[in-house]
């Protein structure tokens, strides 16, 4: 840093990225935990020999140069330590130090890079949940044993969702959700060897199921418990992590919201269950237009593809071990939102140039993957960046909320005026008249089907959630609106979005 900006900076005061002391003769002691929560934070710069006034109600006075005695002696000191075992990890190199000269005194900047997601927590004394520290705009404060315990839960590479659940075993799983995972694992995979396979075996296949070589215990890992357990065992075993969808559009009256998906004893809480209900509901009115690919008609859209990424995203990054964790995906006439427990483990800057920063829950990535789910490792969010920028739906914000331990993405939809919602060349959605006749339930229908070409009766009931029955009537009505066709004979054939619609 030149002498240039560190003055423009400290016209701004002191915030979460930078620390000023006063420092005139030795490194104080107080640089350590600025040290700790930097690297754990997003990291930052410390002045030393800038002195803070406090009592100065301008912030663009409150701060002056005072300089340090010996810069050199201070620079050394500093070295010295953190190459002890004052910290556990130095992660400083020689060009993160430096002697600048301001006004013709000599002040030491200290520039702390945030930590790698390997090596967090960065903490001091050797005592990991006494010495680590991160950053808020108050400045540095203690992390709690929680804060601490998921840093080291996202050190490890192989991460967190294989471990082995003791004493819960198949009886856990819910049948019909595993049932609806494997019939469109199946659909996506045809001539599969694992299609042939018992539940067990295909669970063990997938992650779900292990045998623990040095103990002969087996059972369920966290991953088959959560994507496909009874509701009643998963939150027995993971009390305080929940899954919440609200949709805030076209509310009447004093109405809070007017869909939910939520704990209510309607469905199994688990996340196959979450995703396959919910996906539809955030995709079904997005724009579909009207795009061919010779003889054959392409409803699917890189901001649909964008949507998937981003709930596929917000799933295999939760930390599933936070206390009070909440998935959430939010509906809302101008935007959708996701949020998931967990920070991120890459700066937000690497994400949003496609680092590959480790899922924390691989093995849920991969079932996910082998469903067609999450293919874009590393590519991810310049998927979804480059997918509304091609619609001029504005920038996607992806943030880490250190406050409560959460990631949020919004990724922000055009609000569309009723005269223009239908018979638009951009958005090829059904004319007024249908939408009168085709509800919200039988739009998920018709979302199912174009995503999924060819697909049977029973493969959409798996999907939805929803019985064969409703979904005879719903197909029966979206063929007669000439929405839909059935192709080829009734045991081998699959229903298919119309050309044109």
């Amino acid at each position: 840093m030149n002498d240039i900006i560190i003055k423009n900076a400290l016209l701004n005061g002191e915030c979460v990225t930078l620390e000023c002391k006063r420092a005139k003769s030795e490194v104080p002691k107080s640089v350590w935990e600025t040290y700790s929560a930097f690297a754990n934070t997003i990291g930052g710069i410390i002045l030393l020999g800038v002195e803070e006034n406090r009592k100065e109600p301008d912030v663009k006075k409150c701060f002056q140069i005072i300089g340090v005695d010996d810069a050199q002696k201070i620079v050394n000191d500093f070295w010295n330590t953190i190459n002890s075992d004052k910290v556990n990890e130095n992660i400083l190199n020689s060009d993160d130090v430096d002697i600048v000269e301001i006004d013709n005194v000599q002040i030491v900047c200290i520039h702390v890079p945030q930590a790698d997601w390997r090596i967090k927590p960065i903490y001091l004394n050797g005592n990991v949940y006494k010495g680590t520290y991160r950053r808020n705009h108050e400045g540095d404060y203690h992390c709690t044993e929680r804060q601490v315990r998921a840093m080291i839960r996202d050190s490890f590479e192989d991460g967190n969702d294989g471990m082995l659940l003791e004493h819960y075993d198949m009886n856990d799983i819910d049948t019909d959700t595993l049932r609806r995972y494997r019939t469109l694992f199946q659909f996506r995979n045809d001539g599969h060897v694992w299609n042939e396979v018992d539940d067990k075996t295909f669970l063990k296949n997938l992650g779900g199921y292990i045998i623990d070589r040095a103990t002969g215990k087996e059972g369920l890992t966290m991953a088959g418990l959560m994507m496909f357990g009874k509701g009643l065992s998963i939150q027995e075993r993971f009390a305080n992590f929940r899954m919440d969808y609200l949709d805030f559009c076209n509310l009447i009256g004093d109405e809070r919201y007017c869909d939910r998906l939520t704990y209510d004893g309607r469905w199994e809480n688990n996340l196959y269950q979450f995703f396959s209900r919910v996906l539809p509901k955030v995709t079904a009115d997005l724009p579909r237009p009207f795009r061919m690919e010779g003889v054959q008609r392409v409803d699917d859209t890189p901001q649909h593809k964008a949507v998937r990424e981003a709930f596929t995203n917000a799933i295999i990054h939760s930390d599933l071990l936070m206390d009070a964790g909440i998935l959430r995906v939010e509906k809302h006439k101008d935007k959708l939102c996701f949020r998931n427990p967990g920070l991120l483990k890459l700066p937000v800057e690497m994400i949003y140039e496609g680092g590959n920063s480790m899922a924390r829950n691989p093995k849920i990535q991969n079932m996910l993957r082998m469903i067609g789910y999450g293919e874009n490792v590393g590519s991810g969010f310049p998927t979804i960046i480059s997918a509304w920028k091609e619609a001029h739906w504005g920038e996607p914000e992806l943030k880490n909320k250190f406050e409560i331990d959460e990631v949020e993405l919004v990724l922000p939809i055009p609000v569309r005026g009723d005269n223009d919602r239908v018979n638009d060349s951009r958005n090829d959605r059904v004319n007024d008249s249908r939408n009168d006749r085709i509800n919200s339930s039988m739009m998920v229908t018709l979302t199912i089907v174009r995503s999924n070409p060819g697909i049977q009766r029973k493969g959409i009931s798996d999907i939805s959630g929803k019985s064969i029955s409703t979904i005879d009537r719903h197909l029966a009505i979206l063929v007669k609106e000439d929405l839909i066709e059935h192709r080829d004979s009734d045991k081998t054939g699959g229903y298919y979005a119309k050309r044109g619609w």
